[in-house]
Order: C-alpha cells, then structure tokens, then sequence
C-alpha cells in the first residue's frame, strides 16, 4: 500500500456516503436563487492570468502567494480560477449581457494554494451570486434577504449572524487610507509581520487582522464610516432600514473590510462561531468600479460567495432528511431470478419515474444479498429466486418495519410500490 496514490493535498474527495448531504444542499440553493429571478451561468475553471492581476489586484496574497498560474503549451499565462466574481463579470463583458440588469449565479470548484486545515483547502466549492445594472440599496438588502431564507430553509438560522459595514466610494476609501495609515505609522512598533507586509500595500485589511497583540492596535483606529460622505451614508442607511422592516437581524462591523480592492459601499458577512478561525460561510457586498476596471463602461454590481465546505460543516450539526440513494434494493437468487430482476426493475423505473431501484449482486445466497439490501439504506428488498420468476411473482419484505415477507404477482408488486412512493 506504500504506493498508493492519494489525492493532492488540501484537495479531498467528496465519498458517496457524504453526496446525499450535498445533494440536499444545492438543491435548496437552486431553489431559493431561482425563486429570485437568479439564473445559472456556467464559467471556465481556467482564465487568462491577467484578468485576475487586473480585478485582485498584484499585490494581493491570493496573487502574489496563492493562486495556480501556469503557462501553456502556447506560452500564455493560465490560472485555475481562484474566485468566481472576475470570471462571471468578464464573460458579460465578452457576451454583452449587461445591457440591462441581470442576475446571474454560479457553482463550483475555485483554487488557492492555501495551508489547509478544516474549513480551509485548496480546492473549495463555492457559490457565487451578482446582480448586475442595479444601483439603489434595494439590490444590496435583496441578496441580504435571500441569504436569510436560504439560512431558514436549511435551519441554520442560529448558527450564523449577519455582521455589515460600509466602506463608501473609491475616493472617500482613499482618503481615510491616508489617515488610516499616519494613525499605524504612530504605532509602528506594535505592529505584527502581515501588518507591516500590508501598511502601504493594502493598509484596510490590518483592520480585519485576528492576531490578539493587534487588537488594541485596532480599536483605537479612526472609523471608516465617521468619513463617509452623505451619498454612502444615506446609502447604507436605506440598507439597514429594509433589513429592520423585514426583521433580518445584523450587527454593524465598523471594522468589517473586504480583502479585495474593487469594494465600495456594502460590505457584508454571514460569520459562526462553530467554524473555529474558519468563521466566514458568506461574504459579499457591492463592487462596481470592478466593471470599468475590466474593460466595460461605468456600471453596477453587488454579490456575494458562500463557501459551500463551510456551509456543509454547519449542516451536519442539525437533523435533516436528506434522501436515501436507494428505495428498492433487487435480491435475485438463481439464472431465470437474475434475467427476471433485471426486466422487472425497468419496468419499475417505467411506472415509478422518481424511485431508486438497485439490483444486487446475481451472486451469492438469500442471506448475504440481504445484508447487502440492508446495507444499501432501502426501504425494501424485492425478492427474486427462480421458482418466483418462473410463476411471476416476486416477494417483497420491508427493511424498516418490522413485518412479515409478501408475495405478489409482478403487476401487483407493481402497483404496491406505486402506492407507496406517489
């Protein structure tokens, strides 16, 4: 076993036994987007290097330290999408898709050569939500809402919270950077190593630093929003007034910055306390100088991401009924029993269009193949040996109740399992 190939670390393999809890999850989220008016685009999992440098930014980590960049066989530089936002936006730009307001979701895997530990890996699925053409507060209190009912339709409302900030325009940013910055300077010397990495860099993201030595350092910062002019202000107030009206619960984090650069005014994050340091599940807020950034005219976007690993590590805390992989489990014994089962099993799938049939093994005894239907999660064994296929019947024993073996004609087996599952 010494030669074993494993998977790549930090990227795991989703087990069969772990799929149904997936499966359950994304179902629920398709239906609570599409009950939005959220349509689904699919996007590339490799893009041009440059399209992230440009929407990033190069001197971020995920450029600078963690993104999988490559060059091709033609020499252009590729990278495995490590978010879904720039992808998403450039191909509107490429299919002209913004000449009016769309709304627009994706799923799937995203790449960053992170150290992985729970919560935390290199490969991660993600969901990703934009609204584009939208720029009243409505459009940001709207994915709001939409993450609250996804959070109840999952019953995880009271194992997440909503915190809010507003970081106001590009330009108001820049000029409370400058005064962020002399404040940090003043404490040089209490800084830690990624802080001073950062303080000329991208001096906003000290704010959201956990490190404990920091944090004296940044209470006593200046507040982003005490420099926010009337237009941001009013802005985040109509936010927040909505999220009163429909009884969304939030708190606001003075303090809550985004790691990427094309943020301005909303800013939000769906945090835990179960997750360990790994406590963001969804995070977003409105990015719309990202569209001219990438070549298109002056615009408006707003969106968010959810980490679906994160989403599914909160899931298995609650009692869900996920869907069993397997209803009906064949048990044939015998060579007619094994040609039999095989016919009668599509004539199920004929007459019961939603039900999961799966035939055993045509090997092995009547008591092996039923610790194997046993196994399977099913909620009955149909019973095939070649005296039954050769009258046409078929016996049918329930796994789940405890009750007595019944033989039925094949129509009326039929039409029992029918009656059960519609």
């Amino acid at each position: 076993m010494a030669n074993t190939l494993q998977a790549i670390r930090g990227m795991h393999d989703v087990l069969p036994s772990e799929t149904p809890l997936w499966q359950y999850a994304e179902g629920i989220v398709r239906e609570v987007l599409t009950g939005y008016g959220y349509s689904e685009i699919r996007l590339p999992i490799v893009e041009k290097t440059e399209l992230f440098k440009r929407s990033i930014g190069e001197v971020t980590d995920i450029v600078e330290k963690e993104m999988y960049t490559f060059a091709d066989r033609n020499g252009d530089s590729l990278t495995l999408r490590p978010e879904g936002t720039a992808g998403c936006l450039r191909a509107c730009l490429e299919h002209g898709l913004l000449q009016g307001p769309q709304r627009l979701w994706y799923y799937g895997p995203m790449y960053r050569h992170e150290r992985p530990q729970k919560g935390r890996y290199r490969q991660f699925v993600q969901l990703g939500v934009e609204c584009y053409g939208m720029a009243g507060p409505d459009s940001d209190a709207e994915l709001l809402l939409m993450m609250n009912r996804l959070w109840k339709r999952l019953q995880l409302c009271d194992k997440v919270r909503l915190e809010i900030n507003s970081l106001g325009t590009i330009a108001e940013r820049l000029a409370y950077r400058k005064i962020l910055v002399r404040y940090l300077e003043q404490h040089h010397s209490q800084l830690d190593e990624d802080s001073l990495r950062r303080l000329h860099t991208n001096p906003l993201r000290i704010l959201d630093s956990k490190h404990p030595a920091m944090q004296a350092v940044i209470a006593g910062a200046p507040v982003l929003m005490d420099y926010l002019g009337e237009d941001s202000r009013a802005h985040f107030q109509s936010v927040t007034a909505i999220l009163d009206e429909l009884g969304v619960a939030y708190t606001v984090n003075v303090r809550l910055v985004r790691g990427l650069d094309y943020y301005s005014k909303t800013v939000f994050e769906w945090v835990t306390d179960g997750l360990g340091s790994q406590g963001t599940v969804c995070a977003g807020g409105r990015y719309d100088s990202l569209i001219e950034q990438l070549g298109g005219k002056a615009g408006f976007a707003v969106g968010f991401a959810v980490g679906m690993e994160r989403l599914l590590a909160l899931l298995e805390t609650v009692d869900v009924a996920v869907a069993k992989p397997v209803d009906v489990f064949m048990i044939r014994v015998g060579r007619l029993a094994s040609r039999e089962g095989l016919h009668l099993a599509e004539l199920l799938r004929d007459a019961i269009p939603q039900l999961k049939v799966q035939i055993g093994p045509d090997e092995g005894s009547f008591k092996s193949q039923f610790k194997k239907a046993d196994k399977s999660g099913a909620d009955y064994a149909l019973v095939l040996g070649d005296e039954e296929a050769g009258r046409g019947e078929v016996g049918i024993k329930s796994l789940r109740v405890e009750q007595g073996q019944q033989t039925l004609a094949r129509a009326d087996a039929i039409a029992f399992l029918q009656n059960h599952y519609s």
